[in-house]
């Protein structure tokens, strides 16, 4: 049997968990203001990742709209910072 490291065990594990989306969604948050910017960060309520879409919920509508214009950038920003293609849509609320 070979050796894995702590990562890579953990890896295996989420790949085969039910708490992969959930760890996910924790990941974007942590990077969201990265990815998104201070002002998009600090207007977003909730992000939750539900099968392979990613919902955003704001109650500011110039946000809201914004953001439905860059669904595209979204996805592949978020994509790219989880390291696999896992969101395939978006839904803003």
């Amino acid at each position: 049997m070979g050796e894995l490291s702590l990562q890579d065990a953990m890896q295996q594990f989420l790949k085969h968990s039910r708490l992969k989306h959930g760890v996910q969604a924790i990941q974007i948050e942590a990077l969201w203001e990265e990815m998104m910017g201070k002002t998009v960060a600090r207007y977003t309520d909730k992000i939750q990742i539900i099968g392979q879409t990613l919902f955003i919920t704001t109650t500011v509508a110039p946000l809201k709209n914004e953001l439905l214009y860059q669904k595209d950038k979204i996805i592949e920003r978020v994509n790219e910072a989880l390291g696999e293609k896992t969101i395939r849509e978006v839904v803003i609320k």
